[in-house]
């Protein structure tokens, strides 16, 4: 048991790195960087492989540890904001894909595009928060363009490249896909 709470956190810091890590690639590209949003993919795979406590840890964290290191994403109203929504797919993402009857292709498409759903909402949410005490508004037009619009290329990315490497990983026997016992669902539902 231990044994796999030490692989957890080591997995865990080595997803924080990544996410400190590729915003400084993704940058290098002027008209698309921000928008591939590249602190998510970690904290996805982060949920999934790692489970939903320590991908809200991770994507709590994340943010926070970035603008402290290197003063990006600006803390106010950005960097809360984001650590909501980085949390809320983090949680979301391991639960829905713990929970699911199989692990499969289909099971992670579920819980990714929940979880995007769920913090995106969050998103917003902290952002209408934020901006409403700072005195300035949060319009509908500014959560459809931040959660949606300019984020395109960054949710295409993230629906072909999370599944992918979740499909190598089990390939390789490093993360399995697993199906339920009857034993696991009738102890669930009791």
């Amino acid at each position: 048991m231990k044994h796999f709470q030490i692989r957890k956190w080591t997995l865990s810091a080595m997803f924080v790195a990544l996410g400190l890590v590729l915003p400084f690639f993704t940058g290098q590209i002027p008209q698309i960087g921000n928008m591939l949003l590249p602190m998510h993919i970690p904290v996805f795979l982060c949920g999934l492989i790692c489970g939903w406590r320590y991908g809200g840890a991770v994507g709590l964290i994340l943010p926070i540890m970035r603008h402290m290191l290197f003063g990006m994403p600006v803390l106010f109203p950005t960097g809360i904001a984001m650590s909501a929504e980085l949390l809320t797919y983090g949680v979301a993402a391991g639960l829905i894909y713990s929970m699911s009857r199989w692990q499969c292709v289909r099971s992670l498409y579920r819980a990714v595009i929940a979880a995007m759903l769920s913090g995106r909402f969050v998103w917003g949410v902290v952002s209408a928060i934020l901006l409403g005490l700072s005195g300035k508004g949060f319009t509908w037009q500014m959560f459809m363009a931040g959660a949606f619009i300019n984020a395109v290329p960054g949710i295409v990315l993230q629906l072909i490249l999370i599944p992918a490497i979740m499909v190598a990983l089990n390939r390789t026997k490093l993360v399995p896909f697993k199906k339920k016992s009857s034993e696991t669902e009738v102890s669930l539902s009791a």
